[in-house]
């Protein structure tokens, strides 16, 4: 027997792979991460990483992904990398900024 796989099956297997990047425990830094956390359980589940890089602990860590505002959401896979600023409430918006395929 075959496999009948489609196109669109390596996109709902792939590995997201982001970095939000944050300054410190700031209001807009945390819901920043909460709203990330349920944009990625809601349309990712299962296959996400997200990395938190604080910019105050590790300022030049913001020159690698040239972060110019925070907080920044950076989706390093699948390839292209995209950048979302804010923190992300418009989840309509966010989800088309990281590019994530609905439906």
């Amino acid at each position: 027997m075959s496999d009948e796989s489609g196109f669109g099956v390596q996109q709902d297997s792939e590995e997201w792979a982001l970095t939000l990047y944050v300054a410190g425990q700031t209001p807009k830094s945390l819901a920043a991460y909460a709203n990330l956390k349920k944009i990625c359980e809601q349309y990712l589940s299962g296959r996400y990483q997200i990395e938190v890089v604080d910019l105050l602990t590790n300022p030049q860590l913001a020159k690698q992904d040239q972060i110019l505002a925070i907080p920044t959401l950076v989706r390093k896979a699948p390839a292209p990398i995209r950048k979302v600023i804010g923190d992300l409430s418009n989840t309509e918006k966010a989800v088309a900024g990281m590019a994530i395929e609905v439906g």
